[in-house]
């Protein structure tokens, strides 16, 4: 007794009574990556919520989390540290903005330093 396949696409929908509903699937919320050149990324320093450890977050990149999670672990590899990849953020440990700055802008990302 196999299941239709559709059902499995269904997401957070139980039943509807609406004959014109139609149906969201995970595939519809994945967004089209822009290329380096057309991308505009902020660097923040935060240390709210970490224990007062400091964290350089990365925000404004608009693409599939498959490219978010790829750009990570670039930055990750150069800066030689850890991180990881939240709410559409890519946060990477200690005090990393100069060197995100130029390892970025030297791939043709628009990349500018933002708050503290």
């Amino acid at each position: 007794m196999g299941k239709n396949k559709k059902s499995k696409e269904r997401v957070n929908v139980v039943y509807s009574t609406n004959s014109d509903y139609s149906y969201e699937s995970e595939n519809d919320n994945e967004q089209e990556t822009l290329p380096p050149n057309e991308q505009v990324l902020r660097v923040y320093i935060e240390k709210k919520g970490r224990g007062g450890k400091t964290a350089s977050v990365l925000k404004g990149f608009i693409g599939s989390d498959e490219d978010r999670n790829d750009l990570s672990k670039m930055i990750k590899a150069s800066c030689g540290v850890g991180g990881t990849v939240k709410d559409g953020e890519i946060i990477i440990q200690g005090d990393q903005r100069d060197k995100i700055v130029k390892l970025l802008s030297a791939k043709n990302y628009g990349i500018k330093k933002a708050g503290g």
